[in-house]
């Protein structure tokens, strides 16, 4: 094989950047606003604790900067790290009963989406739409906190702050379509005003005494409250059928109360 000898060719002299600092990449810039609305975007979530006991309902401060444009990604990413904190709250009424490592929001709104996968089709039940809004149901504690009826918040001013809580989310994400269906959702859950929230909500209760009866086995506590609580409450078949169940399976393993 015969190879040709190389071609020599002037490169162009080659342009030296500006030395920067790692950091410089992270310093925040100043937005530039051309011809439309600037938008929110979230760049701090700090919250606080009302109570020094660390039981009590959070209150978390949402400060935004405004910059030019809608980015969906840079909104979706805003979005997801404000969830962060439903990873990471845990139920408060686990803490009170001294569980130790208890589940998070998260983990329970997991749990009850699961349940609204595998539960069978329904006459006049959506059971996609169960699993969305079991999904965001609860969406609103990653400001507000998880509020229990031992925090003494009254339950009109505890949906008034999760409202609140709500629309400042979905500032973050950008408004637009997917906001308002996450709105539309949390107030069908909220208002009970569908067949598919009342299937729901039976599964947040049904959620609630399984995780107890669970809790019971592990740490060998009597969590009664949380069967009392719920008897007699649940709309629908399917959560009737599931709490019976549990009821079942609670007498056939008594917990032991440690001393």
């Amino acid at each position: 094989m015969t190879v040709n000898a190389p071609t020599h060719c002037t490169l162009p002299p080659i342009r030296t950047l500006p030395t920067r600092s790692p950091l410089s990449f992270f310093k925040r810039r100043q937005p530039i606003f051309l011809n439309e609305a600037p938008n929110p975007r979230i760049v701090l979530v700090r919250c606080d604790k009302l109570k020094s006991d660390g039981l009590g309902p959070m209150r978390s401060v949402v400060e935004t900067e405004s910059v030019s444009g809608n980015s969906s990604a840079s909104s979706a990413i805003d979005f997801l790290t404000l969830c962060h904190r439903l990873k990471t709250t845990k139920r408060k009424g686990w803490i009170n009963h001294g569980i130790k490592g208890p589940e998070s929001i998260a983990d329970h709104m997991y749990r009850m989406s699961l349940m609204a996968l595998i539960v069978g089709d329904l006459p006049g039940v959506n059971r996609e739409r169960c699993i969305k809004i079991a999904i965001v149901h609860d969406i609103a504690e990653a400001i507000v906190g998880d509020i229990t009826p031992s925090d003494g918040v009254p339950k009109q001013e505890k949906s008034r702050m999760e409202q609140a809580a709500l629309n400042e989310m979905c500032k973050v994400l950008g408004g637009g379509m997917r906001a308002e269906e996450i709105k539309e959702l949390w107030a069908e859950y909220e208002n009970n005003a569908s067949l598919e929230a009342n299937l729901v909500k039976d599964f947040d209760k049904v959620e609630m005494i399984l995780q107890a009866l669970e809790y019971e086995m592990e740490h060998g506590k009597v969590l009664d409250e949380f069967f009392l609580s719920t008897a007699g409450k649940f709309q629908t078949e399917i959560g009737k059928s599931w709490a019976a169940e549990i009821a079942s399976r609670r007498k056939s393993t008594p917990a032991k109360k440690q001393n």
